[in-house]
Parts: structure tokens; C-alpha cells; sequence
């Protein structure tokens, strides 16, 4: 007798949509989601969505109607809670913007709490689109099965970031001129913690006295290669993931 397939299906589309979703709920889908559904994926009544809200977990719904402009989903059970996120807050210089896109990704990929854009003297970058960078986040979670989203704060100046700095959180300070190997540094630390990562030129002489100049400040060196913004904060990301984090 042939095993009854799971359900539902490991191919099955997985999307982020506004919540809370429950048992039961409807869930009507329209613009680019309703497109990616009914004309890329091509689903049909019957056939099954995973969906994410952000706040109640994921869940398995099936397709109650697919039209040309919306969709609509029943929810049929929860599939598992909200994941426990790592309190990690990833602050990147802003870099120029494919390479931005790219920590954005990755950062969402590897387990990120927060993500704290921040402008320095030397950025080439002085903006952010807000929607595009949601974007980029939303769907880097939807492929890598994430049930939670980083949350994406407004860029901030580097001097107002230091001036609001929490007291009770590390701010590992990846420093290009060097400081204690970063793998130590991290197993040395427990609690709350922060990456601040450089823009393309790093940082000047001024901004890397008044972060060292912090008491929550550790600076670290990631090895002996000048690495580009983006592999800085996908790097050391991971490495903290791999030591501190949920890894």
C-alpha cells in the first residue's frame, strides 16, 4: 500500500502575510502575492500555501479560489510557533545598493533580530529605499523556512547611534586596524549584542575613537585579509551565529 504523501508538500509556496492567522481564518491575497501564486506557481483550488505572519508561527492553508487578480486561502492548522530569535542586531554601514541588497539577504538568511543601517563620513550611500529592502528581507525568509522577519529600522547617523547606544548590549566593533580575534571575543560575551560593520573607505580616525571610547565597545579583527563591507557583515554574522547564536 503506497505511503499517503505529506501534506503539505515540501514544494509547497510559503509566504509572509498580514496576521494573525488562525485555524479556520480566511486569507485573501492580491497584488504580487496573488500574481506569484496563480500565474508563476499556477496554483488551483485544493492545492497547498505555507503561511508565515510574523507573530503566531507558520502555518499550512489550501487554496480556496485562484483568480487572475486574487486568492483567496483557508487555513487549516498551524504547522509550529514563531521562531525564538537570537538577540542579534546587525549594524552595516550603508554600502552602494546591490551590495546592500546583499547583507540585507544574508542577514535575514543567517538569523538576524534587527537590522540598524547606519551613516558614516566615508558612506558613498546616503539612502534607503524602505519598501525595496522589506522586500528583499521578506522573501530571503519565505526561501530559508523562517517564521520570523528581522525587524529593519531607519538608517541613523553613527553619532546618534553611539549617543542612544543601549547600555546593557556588546557592540562587537569589526575594526579594519585590528582588536581581539573575533571567535574569542565573542565566546567571551554573553547578553544582548550588536555587529557594527564599516562602509567601503571604513571608518575615519574620529569615528573609531569615540566607538572605542564606548564601554560596550569590542573591537574585533576578522583575520588578516581587508574584507569588502558586505562579506564583513555576513561573516562575522555567522561566526556569531556559529558561537552565540541559535547555529
Amino acid at each position: 500500500m503506497p505511503a499517503t504523501p505529506a501534506w503539505p508538500p515540501k514544494s509547497a509556496p510559503r509566504l509572509f502575510v498580514p496576521g494573525p492567522l488562525a485555524e479556520g481564518a480566511h486569507c485573501a491575497l492580491d497584488g504580487q502575492q496573488a500574481y506569484y501564486l496563480a500565474r508563476v506557481m499556477r496554483v488551483a483550488p485544493g492545492d497547498a500555501v505555507v503561511l508565515c505572519d510574523d507573530a503566531t508561527g507558520e502555518w499550512a492553508a489550501r487554496v480556496a479560489s485562484a483568480g487572475k487578480r486574487d486568492v483567496v486561502l483557508d487555513v487549516v492548522e498551524r504547522l509550529r510557533p514563531r521562531e525564538d530569535v537570537p538577540d542579534f542586531w546587525l549594524c552595516p554601514a550603508l554600502l552602494k545598493k546591490d551590495r546592500f541588497d546583499t547583507v540585507l539577504e544574508k542577514a535575514a538568511e543567517l538569523g538576524v533580530a534587527r537590522i540598524q543601517p547606519v551613516l558614516t563620513r566615508r558612506c558613498v550611500a546616503d539612502k534607503l529605499n524602505p519598501e525595496r529592502a522589506r522586500t528583499i528581507l521578506t522573501e530571503a525568509a519565505e526561501q530559508c523556512a523562517r517564521t520570523a522577519l528581522p525587524e529593519l529600522a531607519e538608517p541613523m547617523k553613527l553619532d546618534r547611534l553611539l549617543r542612544e547606544w543601549p547600555e546593557d548590549r556588546t557592540l562587537f566593533f569589526a575594526d579594519e586596524l585590528g582588536g581581539e580575534p573575533a571567535a574569542a571575543s565573542v565566546a567571551a560575551t554573553k547578553g544582548p549584542a550588536a555587529l557594527l560593520v564599516g562602509p567601503e573607505g571604513g571608518f575615519d580616525d574620529a569615528e573609531r575613537e569615540a566607538i572605542r571610547a564606548m564601554p560596550t565597545a569590542r573591537p574585533i579583527t576578522l583575520g588578516p585579509r581587508i574584507l569588502r563591507g558586505e562579506t564583513a557583515a555576513i561573516a562575522a554574522t555567522a561566526l556569531w551565529m556559529g558561537i552565540a547564536g541559535d547555529w
